[in-house]
């Protein structure tokens, strides 16, 4: 007798009825979710006027509700902007560098082959239909390329659909529908402004659904079958992709309390923010009385020194301490440090340490009014004053947390590397200041006061290195916990 015999002789027809009846269940869905996209594709292709009709009907009516308001136009950019590939291409590839950190390739690989996927379907069906896109009464935005279908409703639901697939083992099952439904919400939104700024057809947003839909219903077929020849059971799609997954995809399984006793140490630590502030306050308000000879020397002295190139290398480093460079290394940095170390406190000791820096640069720039040097500045007009510099500020706090996470967790010699990052990287953002007139050096040891202090806090308040450890050591942490609770529910 083989051993499928054996096991049918054991557990019955049941699981293998059932494992038939989901994918033939499966099959007919994918089928009649193509053969909608398909229909749709001939009434676009040969111009059904009722379709047109309808199409130019939505496209009119959401243009004159759309263009009435400057601020109601910028709110709807902001969130088609999250179907576009300058937020979903890196969202993929982040995720996937994550499942991989916490050694989960087969999700990873799903991820990037779905997503590379959509990449081809979208200026591929775009060409061969070549629909022109809407022309509306006031247009409100405009985008490259033909109509149909729709890219961005293409693109958010493959992606919102697939990380859906991929993390729904590592939520609560209560807690699934809302996960569920605010994906859905995120993909109807996208759609939804495509047409509202004039830029799509209703019929261009439902064709970017359903290939969508289509699309990752053929890529995780195609992963069931791949997890069952490789020995694993296919359990119902409502439980994930890899429903074992779940332990490792939580981010934090074996962390206790973030912060003991929270309400004293959110006491403690806006206590520490208002005496950082009063420190300060009473610096900026004396070096703007007492101004050194050498503060407006130096920015003088490097005026000197200008040139094309100078001026273009001299922008560019200080466009690394810019909000925009800050929080993409922020957001890059958080999610593989908690990928890494399973730990929120260094991530919480991060957040805080840009969120003070921030708060504490606007308010004492504004309570200490410092003019700008008086010299040529390159960038304009700022909407701040010169003390404390933000830029410099900000890159000293970002790459000074960032070192002493990595330096407590990593040993490794490569981790030197962030150190002098931390030394480096506010240096050349420091000099590029001072080069486009922008700072006086006192600026820049203001800023270098505002991070040591404040810094200095949130290590008391924090305590950002408690129960540090490496990656390896925190994945067995976790393994063991996860262990633990199976045996308690068990027991």
């Amino acid at each position: 007798m083989t051993d499928d015999n054996r096991v049918v002789e054991r557990a019955g027809w049941a699981p293998v009825r059932h494992f038939a009846e989901r994918s033939v269940l499966g099959l007919l869905v994918v089928a009649a979710i193509g053969l909608t996209f398909g229909v749709l594709l001939l009434l676009v292709r040969f111009h059904w006027q009722p379709l047109q009709d309808l199409d130019r009907a939505v496209a009119d009516g959401l243009n004159r509700w759309a263009s009435g308001s400057d601020a109601l136009v910028a709110v709807l950019q902001q969130v088609s902007s999250f179907g576009g590939r300058g937020v979903l291409v890196p969202l993929v590839v982040l995720l996937a560098a994550l499942l991989m950190v916490r050694r989960r390739p087969r999700p990873a690989i799903y991820l990037l082959v779905t997503g590379a996927g959509a990449l081809i379907l979208d200026p591929s069906l775009k060409a061969l239909i070549g629909r022109l896109r809407p022309v509306v009464e006031v247009p409100v935005a405009s985008a490259p390329g033909n109509s149909f279908p729709s890219g961005h409703a293409l693109g958010s639901m493959v992606v919102y659909g697939m990380i859906v697939l991929v993390l729904l083992p590592a939520v609560r099952r209560r807690w699934r529908p809302w996960f569920v439904g605010l994906a859905a919400v995120l993909v109807v939104a996208v759609g939804f402004t495509r047409i509202a700024l004039g830029v799509h057809f209703l019929s261009d947003v439902l064709g970017g659904w359903m290939l969508g839909l289509a699309w990752i219903s053929v890529t995780a077929y195609a992963f069931r079958i791949w997890r069952r020849e490789a020995g694993h059971p296919t359990p119902p799609i409502t439980d994930g992709l890899e429903p074992e997954s779940g332990p490792d995809l939580r981010p934090a399984p074996a962390e206790g309390a973030v912060l003991p006793h929270p309400w004293a140490k959110g006491a403690e630590i806006l206590v520490g923010w208002v005496f950082v502030f009063g420190l300060l306050y009473l610096t900026g308000y004396t070096v703007t009385r007492w101004t050194p000879a050498f503060d407006e020397a130096v920015p003088a002295w490097l005026q000197s020194f200008r040139t094309p190139s100078l001026d273009h290398l001299s922008w560019m480093w200080s466009k690394a301490g810019d909000t925009h460079a800050i929080l993409i290394i922020s957001l890059i940095f958080c999610p593989i440090a908690l990928a890494l170390w399973r730990q929120w406190r260094p991530v919480l000791f991060l957040a805080l340490t840009m969120f003070g820096e921030l708060t504490l640069f606007l308010c004492a720039a504004a309570a200490v009014d410092r003019p700008r040097p008086p010299v040529e500045q390159l960038d304009g007009q700022m909407p701040t004053s010169s003390f404390p510099s933000g830029h410099i500020a900000a890159t000293i706090c970002l790459w000074t947390a960032i070192a002493i996470i990595v330096m407590a967790r990593v040993h490794k010699p490569w981790r030197w590397i962030f150190p002098a990052l931390a030394v480096i990287m506010p240096l050349g953002v420091a000099l590029s200041r001072m080069y486009r007139g922008m700072h006086h050096p006192t600026d820049f040891l203001g800023a270098v006061l505002l991070t040591a202090a404040w810094v200095t806090v949130l290590w008391w308040t924090v305590r950002p290195n408690a129960h540090a450890g490496t990656a390896a050591e925190a994945a067995e942490e976790a393994a063991q916990a996860t262990h633990g609770r199976r045996l308690e529910t068990v027991g």
